[in-house]
């Protein structure tokens, strides 16, 4: 086994062991989502064990880098239980960010785990906030990790000249992801521009700035 994946599966067995701490243990082998149902009770309603099938455990997603078209340079693709029927109640899942030269994974939040990432190519800066305002922060590279603790604000930023990515791996099946600036500016209804000029301490027209720019287009 090659250096590369022996880390990427040391990676994986800490990613799954550190899922004790977050979503609840399963009740039964397996409970695969089944969406249509409309049902939620902290997760979704099992199908049918009988038309369980190997694809309800299957994703092809994370093979090779998506193509990135927005703003910030970055692109998040999510392995959970949207996607992996089979995740549901296991407490589990991996996203792969793509990040072009000097792109930005924003400032965020998950709600519902912590995070850590491997580093599959290229150097990052990344950090998280603690609640009294202590920035965490550091400098990694191919075959490192880094963990941000559950609800944390951070981010990772490429400040090399060349593409770079990771998986991140979640200990629950659906983590949730808060964008602080995109919730702020672009949420419906929106934030009154006073609140926000009042917090952010600028005037109201930079405050219609920004929402212009983060608010989503309509197509």
């Amino acid at each position: 086994m090659s250096p590369t994946n022996w880390s990427i599966l040391v990676f994986l067995c800490c990613a799954i062991s550190f899922t004790l701490a977050s979503d609840p243990d399963t009740l039964q082998d397996l409970c695969v989502a089944l969406p249509s149902s409309g049902v939620k009770v902290n997760g979704f309603a099992c199908k049918a064990e009988a038309n369980v099938t190997a694809a309800d455990f299957f994703f092809d997603g994370l093979a090779s880098p998506k193509a990135i078209n927005n703003t910030v340079g970055s692109l998040v693709t999510p392995a959970n239980v949207d996607k992996v029927p089979g995740l549901n109640t296991l407490g589990l899942s991996l996203s792969r960010i793509d990040y072009k030269p000097k792109g930005l994974n924003p400032p965020h939040t998950h709600p519902r785990a912590t995070e850590i990432v491997f580093v599959l190519e290229g150097e990052l800066d990344v950090g998280f906030i603690t609640t009294s305002d202590k920035l965490i922060s550091k400098s990694i590279k191919k075959g490192e990790v880094f963990v941000f603790p559950k609800g944390l604000v951070h981010y990772q930023k490429n400040n090399g000249d060349k593409a770079a990515s990771v998986i991140s791996a979640f200990n629950s099946q659906l983590p949730g992801t808060f964008s602080i600036a995109s919730a702020l500016f672009g949420s419906t209804p929106t934030v009154p521009n006073d609140v926000l000029a009042q917090a952010f301490q600028i005037d109201t027209k930079q405050v219609d700035e920004i929402k212009t720019k983060l608010t989503p287009k309509k197509t």
